[in-house]
Protein backbone atom coordinates (compact mmCIF):
# COMPACT_ATOMS: atom_id res chain seq x y z
CA UNK A 1 0.00 0.00 0.00
CA UNK A 2 3.37 2.38 0.70
CA UNK A 3 4.41 2.10 -2.42
CA UNK A 4 1.26 2.32 -4.34
CA UNK A 5 1.00 5.51 -2.05
CA UNK A 6 4.84 6.75 -3.13
CA UNK A 7 3.58 6.10 -6.86
CA UNK A 8 0.62 8.36 -6.98
CA UNK A 9 2.45 11.28 -4.93
CA UNK A 10 5.67 10.77 -7.39
CA UNK A 11 2.86 11.38 -10.08
CA UNK A 12 1.25 14.10 -8.63
CA UNK A 13 4.91 15.82 -8.06
CA UNK A 14 5.72 15.60 -11.82
CA UNK A 15 1.87 16.97 -13.18
CA UNK A 16 2.33 19.57 -10.56
CA UNK A 17 5.44 20.58 -12.22
CA UNK A 18 4.26 20.85 -15.60
CA UNK A 19 2.75 23.83 -15.01
CA UNK A 20 5.64 25.55 -13.05
CA UNK A 21 7.86 28.24 -14.51
CA UNK A 22 10.38 25.73 -15.71
CA UNK A 23 9.47 23.28 -18.30
CA UNK A 24 10.88 19.58 -17.76
CA UNK A 25 13.03 17.81 -20.19
CA UNK A 26 11.53 14.28 -21.21
CA UNK A 27 12.55 11.14 -22.50
CA UNK A 28 10.89 9.67 -25.38
CA UNK A 29 8.29 7.62 -24.84
CA UNK A 30 8.62 4.03 -25.83
CA UNK A 31 6.16 1.15 -26.37
CA UNK A 32 3.96 -0.05 -29.34
CA UNK A 33 1.10 1.74 -30.39
CA UNK A 34 -2.20 -0.31 -28.97
CA UNK A 35 -0.35 -1.68 -25.96
CA UNK A 36 -1.05 -0.84 -22.66
CA UNK A 37 1.22 -1.08 -18.90
CA UNK A 38 -1.12 -2.29 -15.95
CA UNK A 39 0.41 -1.29 -12.93
CA UNK A 40 -1.45 -3.44 -10.23
CA UNK A 41 -0.87 -5.79 -7.41
CA UNK A 42 -0.46 -9.45 -9.12
CA UNK A 43 -3.36 -10.22 -6.27
CA UNK A 44 -5.31 -8.01 -7.90
CA UNK A 45 -4.80 -8.72 -11.16
CA UNK A 46 -5.36 -11.86 -10.56
CA UNK A 47 -8.88 -11.72 -8.81
CA UNK A 48 -12.45 -9.44 -9.59
CA UNK A 49 -10.44 -6.44 -10.61
CA UNK A 50 -7.97 -8.25 -12.77
CA UNK A 51 -11.27 -9.50 -14.24
CA UNK A 52 -12.88 -5.95 -14.95
CA UNK A 53 -10.33 -4.06 -16.81
CA UNK A 54 -9.69 -7.28 -19.40
CA UNK A 55 -13.41 -7.01 -20.46
CA UNK A 56 -12.45 -3.10 -21.09
CA UNK A 57 -8.93 -2.81 -22.31
CA UNK A 58 -9.24 -6.25 -24.16
CA UNK A 59 -12.47 -5.35 -25.62
CA UNK A 60 -12.34 -6.70 -29.44
CA UNK A 61 -12.29 -3.94 -32.18
CA UNK A 62 -15.69 -3.94 -34.52
CA UNK A 63 -15.44 -4.67 -38.09
CA UNK A 64 -12.46 -6.66 -38.11
CA UNK A 65 -12.65 -10.19 -39.66
CA UNK A 66 -10.97 -11.74 -36.78
CA UNK A 67 -11.50 -10.71 -32.86
CA UNK A 68 -8.32 -8.07 -31.97
CA UNK A 69 -8.57 -6.77 -28.58
CA UNK A 70 -8.06 -2.86 -28.78
CA UNK A 71 -5.30 -3.10 -26.79
CA UNK A 72 -2.22 -5.48 -25.70
CA UNK A 73 -1.71 -6.03 -22.04
CA UNK A 74 1.17 -5.96 -19.86
CA UNK A 75 1.28 -6.03 -16.26
CA UNK A 76 3.80 -5.52 -13.29
CA UNK A 77 3.01 -4.97 -9.62
CA UNK A 78 3.69 -0.83 -8.30
CA UNK A 79 6.75 -1.88 -6.88
CA UNK A 80 8.49 -2.92 -10.26
CA UNK A 81 7.48 0.34 -11.95
CA UNK A 82 11.17 1.44 -12.39
CA UNK A 83 12.95 3.86 -14.71
CA UNK A 84 12.56 1.48 -17.47
CA UNK A 85 8.90 0.92 -17.33
CA UNK A 86 7.99 4.36 -16.73
CA UNK A 87 9.28 5.57 -20.29
CA UNK A 88 5.90 3.37 -21.41
CA UNK A 89 4.31 5.24 -23.74
CA UNK A 90 0.15 4.61 -22.15
CA UNK A 91 0.31 3.62 -18.55
CA UNK A 92 -2.78 2.35 -16.27
CA UNK A 93 -2.38 2.62 -13.05
CA UNK A 94 -5.14 0.55 -10.45
CA UNK A 95 -5.38 -0.21 -6.53
CA UNK A 96 -6.48 0.46 -3.53
CA UNK A 97 -6.18 3.74 -1.43
CA UNK A 98 -7.06 6.49 0.86
CA UNK A 99 -9.98 7.90 -1.50
CA UNK A 100 -11.67 7.24 -4.28
CA UNK A 101 -9.77 9.26 -7.50
CA UNK A 102 -9.60 8.91 -11.26
CA UNK A 103 -6.79 10.78 -12.71
CA UNK A 104 -5.54 11.33 -16.15
CA UNK A 105 -2.31 12.44 -16.82
CA UNK A 106 -0.23 13.83 -19.54
CA UNK A 107 3.81 12.92 -20.28
CA UNK A 108 4.44 12.54 -16.92
CA UNK A 109 7.90 10.68 -16.77
CA UNK A 110 8.02 11.01 -20.84
CA UNK A 111 7.05 12.41 -23.77
CA UNK A 112 4.13 11.57 -25.71
CA UNK A 113 2.53 9.83 -23.04
CA UNK A 114 -0.75 9.29 -20.98
CA UNK A 115 -1.03 7.66 -17.54
CA UNK A 116 -4.42 7.08 -15.82
CA UNK A 117 -4.85 6.62 -11.84
CA UNK A 118 -7.30 4.77 -10.60
CA UNK A 119 -7.82 4.54 -6.78
CA UNK A 120 -10.96 2.99 -4.90
CA UNK A 121 -10.74 2.93 -1.07
CA UNK A 122 -12.79 -0.84 -1.66
CA UNK A 123 -12.21 -3.17 -4.39
CA UNK A 124 -15.81 -2.84 -4.99
CA UNK A 125 -14.82 1.00 -5.24
CA UNK A 126 -12.56 0.04 -7.41
CA UNK A 127 -14.39 -2.07 -9.86
CA UNK A 128 -16.96 0.70 -9.91
CA UNK A 129 -15.01 3.20 -10.68
CA UNK A 130 -13.29 1.58 -13.37
CA UNK A 131 -16.94 0.54 -14.84
CA UNK A 132 -17.44 4.60 -15.20
CA UNK A 133 -14.93 5.22 -16.30
CA UNK A 134 -14.25 2.56 -18.90
CA UNK A 135 -15.09 5.05 -21.81
CA UNK A 136 -12.73 7.76 -20.74
CA UNK A 137 -9.94 5.23 -20.39
CA UNK A 138 -10.32 3.57 -23.47
CA UNK A 139 -11.04 7.19 -25.13
CA UNK A 140 -8.22 8.71 -23.85
CA UNK A 141 -5.32 6.08 -24.64
CA UNK A 142 -6.43 5.72 -28.03
CA UNK A 143 -6.58 9.81 -28.75
CA UNK A 144 -3.24 9.98 -27.48
CA UNK A 145 -1.89 6.92 -29.62
CA UNK A 146 -3.63 8.70 -33.08
CA UNK A 147 -1.31 11.90 -32.17
CA UNK A 148 1.20 9.58 -31.71
CA UNK A 149 0.66 7.81 -35.41
CA UNK A 150 0.06 11.01 -36.85
CA UNK A 151 3.75 12.68 -36.02
CA UNK A 152 5.23 9.60 -37.13
CA UNK A 153 3.11 8.77 -40.48
CA UNK A 154 2.88 12.54 -41.65
CA UNK A 155 6.44 13.48 -41.83
CA UNK A 156 6.20 13.57 -45.25
CA UNK A 157 3.04 13.51 -47.11
CA UNK A 158 1.54 14.17 -50.70
CA UNK A 159 0.49 17.91 -50.76
CA UNK A 160 -3.48 18.63 -50.70
CA UNK A 161 -3.07 21.57 -53.19
CA UNK A 162 -1.49 19.35 -56.10
CA UNK A 163 -4.46 17.18 -55.98
CA UNK A 164 -6.89 17.68 -58.40
CA UNK A 165 -9.42 15.94 -56.45
CA UNK A 166 -8.54 17.77 -53.42
CA UNK A 167 -8.83 21.08 -55.27
CA UNK A 168 -11.72 20.93 -57.05
CA UNK A 169 -13.89 19.41 -54.45
CA UNK A 170 -12.70 22.04 -51.67
CA UNK A 171 -11.62 19.65 -48.98
CA UNK A 172 -8.50 17.41 -48.61
CA UNK A 173 -6.68 14.69 -45.76
CA UNK A 174 -3.04 14.16 -45.26
CA UNK A 175 -1.92 10.79 -47.12
CA UNK A 176 2.16 9.76 -46.25
CA UNK A 177 4.21 9.38 -49.14
CA UNK A 178 4.69 5.61 -48.32
CA UNK A 179 0.83 5.42 -50.12
CA UNK A 180 0.80 5.76 -54.09
CA UNK A 181 -1.74 7.23 -56.03
CA UNK A 182 -4.52 5.17 -58.27
CA UNK A 183 -6.71 7.72 -59.71
CA UNK A 184 -7.02 11.45 -58.65
CA UNK A 185 -9.37 12.45 -61.42
CA UNK A 186 -11.13 15.56 -60.19
CA UNK A 187 -13.91 13.33 -58.58
CA UNK A 188 -12.54 10.76 -56.42
CA UNK A 189 -8.78 9.71 -54.84
CA UNK A 190 -7.64 6.37 -54.48
CA UNK A 191 -3.83 5.87 -52.97
CA UNK A 192 -2.68 2.46 -52.19
CA UNK A 193 0.23 1.30 -49.64
CA UNK A 194 1.70 -2.25 -50.59
CA UNK A 195 1.82 -4.08 -47.09
CA UNK A 196 3.78 -6.70 -48.97
CA UNK A 197 3.14 -9.06 -52.05
CA UNK A 198 -0.46 -9.05 -52.95
CA UNK A 199 -1.63 -7.01 -49.94
CA UNK A 200 -2.38 -3.28 -49.54
CA UNK A 201 -3.99 -0.62 -47.70
CA UNK A 202 -5.93 1.14 -49.76
CA UNK A 203 -7.52 5.38 -49.08
CA UNK A 204 -10.78 6.94 -51.12
CA UNK A 205 -12.06 10.43 -50.62
CA UNK A 206 -15.30 11.45 -52.98
CA UNK A 207 -18.47 12.93 -52.53
CA UNK A 208 -22.04 12.60 -53.58
CA UNK A 209 -24.88 15.08 -53.39
CA UNK A 210 -27.35 15.02 -50.70
CA UNK A 211 -30.95 14.01 -52.36
CA UNK A 212 -32.60 13.29 -49.05
CA UNK A 213 -33.32 13.45 -45.54
CA UNK A 214 -32.24 9.38 -45.29
CA UNK A 215 -28.83 11.09 -46.71
CA UNK A 216 -28.22 13.48 -43.97
CA UNK A 217 -29.42 10.48 -41.22
CA UNK A 218 -26.99 7.96 -42.52
CA UNK A 219 -29.67 5.42 -43.61
CA UNK A 220 -27.75 5.18 -47.40
CA UNK A 221 -24.26 4.43 -46.17
CA UNK A 222 -23.92 1.52 -47.12
CA UNK A 223 -26.09 2.17 -50.67
CA UNK A 224 -23.58 4.96 -51.05
CA UNK A 225 -20.45 2.70 -50.94
CA UNK A 226 -21.29 0.22 -53.07
CA UNK A 227 -22.75 2.46 -55.90
CA UNK A 228 -19.12 4.11 -55.33
CA UNK A 229 -17.43 0.39 -55.38
CA UNK A 230 -19.43 -0.61 -58.73
CA UNK A 231 -18.24 2.43 -60.61
CA UNK A 232 -14.30 2.95 -59.39
CA UNK A 233 -13.08 -0.16 -57.16
CA UNK A 234 -13.30 -2.97 -60.17
CA UNK A 235 -12.38 -6.82 -58.99
CA UNK A 236 -9.70 -9.01 -60.87
CA UNK A 237 -12.91 -10.89 -62.76
CA UNK A 238 -14.97 -9.33 -65.53
CA UNK A 239 -18.00 -7.41 -63.72
CA UNK A 240 -16.98 -7.76 -60.35
CA UNK A 241 -16.19 -4.84 -58.07
CA UNK A 242 -16.02 -4.30 -54.62
CA UNK A 243 -19.32 -4.20 -51.72
CA UNK A 244 -19.92 -4.28 -48.20
CA UNK A 245 -19.70 -7.75 -47.39
CA UNK A 246 -23.73 -8.81 -47.73
CA UNK A 247 -23.56 -11.15 -45.04
CA UNK A 248 -23.55 -8.64 -42.17
CA UNK A 249 -24.19 -5.23 -41.67
CA UNK A 250 -21.53 -2.78 -40.55
CA UNK A 251 -21.71 -1.15 -37.55
CA UNK A 252 -23.12 3.28 -37.87
CA UNK A 253 -22.58 5.41 -35.06
CA UNK A 254 -23.17 8.99 -35.55
CA UNK A 255 -20.51 11.45 -34.54
CA UNK A 256 -19.23 14.51 -34.43
CA UNK A 257 -16.60 15.58 -36.68
CA UNK A 258 -14.94 18.79 -35.66
CA UNK A 259 -18.29 20.02 -35.55
CA UNK A 260 -20.11 18.87 -38.41
CA UNK A 261 -23.01 15.93 -38.38
CA UNK A 262 -21.43 12.51 -39.41
CA UNK A 263 -20.87 9.18 -39.10
CA UNK A 264 -18.30 6.66 -37.94
CA UNK A 265 -19.11 3.00 -40.48
CA UNK A 266 -16.70 0.25 -39.26
CA UNK A 267 -17.90 -3.07 -40.99
CA UNK A 268 -16.25 -5.27 -44.34
CA UNK A 269 -15.75 -5.16 -47.81
CA UNK A 270 -16.15 -7.90 -50.21
CA UNK A 271 -15.40 -8.53 -53.89
CA UNK A 272 -18.67 -9.31 -55.60
CA UNK A 273 -17.50 -12.70 -57.59
CA UNK A 274 -14.07 -13.02 -56.06
CA UNK A 275 -13.28 -14.25 -53.05
CA UNK A 276 -11.58 -10.98 -51.67
CA UNK A 277 -12.81 -9.30 -48.37
CA UNK A 278 -11.57 -7.33 -45.28
CA UNK A 279 -12.21 -4.52 -43.28
CA UNK A 280 -13.23 -0.87 -43.86
CA UNK A 281 -13.67 2.00 -41.99
CA UNK A 282 -14.72 5.30 -43.54
CA UNK A 283 -16.14 8.51 -42.38
CA UNK A 284 -19.49 9.98 -44.05
CA UNK A 285 -19.52 14.11 -42.87
CA UNK A 286 -22.65 15.95 -43.81
CA UNK A 287 -21.62 19.43 -45.80
CA UNK A 288 -24.98 21.40 -45.98
CA UNK A 289 -23.95 24.41 -47.27
CA UNK A 290 -23.06 22.49 -49.73
CA UNK A 291 -25.13 20.18 -50.19
CA UNK A 292 -23.16 16.96 -50.27
CA UNK A 293 -21.66 14.25 -48.24
CA UNK A 294 -18.07 13.93 -47.85
CA UNK A 295 -16.74 10.40 -47.79
CA UNK A 296 -12.71 9.29 -46.83
CA UNK A 297 -12.50 5.68 -46.42
CA UNK A 298 -9.68 3.16 -45.72
CA UNK A 299 -9.41 -0.50 -45.79
CA UNK A 300 -7.20 -3.44 -45.82
CA UNK A 301 -6.52 -6.35 -47.78
CA UNK A 302 -4.30 -8.78 -45.44
CA UNK A 303 -5.11 -12.41 -45.59
CA UNK A 304 -4.21 -14.31 -42.76
CA UNK A 305 -2.86 -11.15 -41.12
CA UNK A 306 -3.89 -9.00 -37.82
CA UNK A 307 -5.30 -5.71 -38.91
CA UNK A 308 -5.93 -4.05 -35.92
CA UNK A 309 -2.89 -1.67 -36.11
CA UNK A 310 -3.04 -1.21 -40.03
CA UNK A 311 -6.95 -0.03 -39.32
CA UNK A 312 -5.61 1.63 -36.71
CA UNK A 313 -3.29 3.96 -38.92
CA UNK A 314 -6.08 4.50 -41.99
CA UNK A 315 -8.36 5.94 -39.07
CA UNK A 316 -5.30 8.35 -38.20
CA UNK A 317 -5.12 9.86 -41.92
CA UNK A 318 -8.91 9.96 -42.48
CA UNK A 319 -9.27 12.23 -38.81
CA UNK A 320 -6.95 14.48 -40.99
CA UNK A 321 -9.76 15.43 -43.22
CA UNK A 322 -9.98 19.59 -43.75
CA UNK A 323 -13.12 20.95 -45.16
CA UNK A 324 -12.64 24.48 -46.47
Amino acid sequence: MKKLGVIIAVLTMFVACESGPQKRVLKNANGRINNVLVVIKNSEWQGEIGDELRKIVAEPVLGLPQPEAKFEISQIPPENLGSMFRATRSILNIGVGEENSFNIATDVYASPQKVITVIGKTKEDLVKLIQDNSTKIITSFRSADLVSIQRKILKKYWDPAKSATFSKQGYSIKIPKTYSVVEDDGDIVWYRHKISKGESMEIFAYSVPITSEDDENGNNIVATRNAFGKKYIPGEVEGSYMITEEAYTPHVFPINFKERKAFETRGKWEVKGVWMAGPFLSYTVVDKPNNRLIVVEGLTYAPGANKRDYMFEIEAILKTLVIN
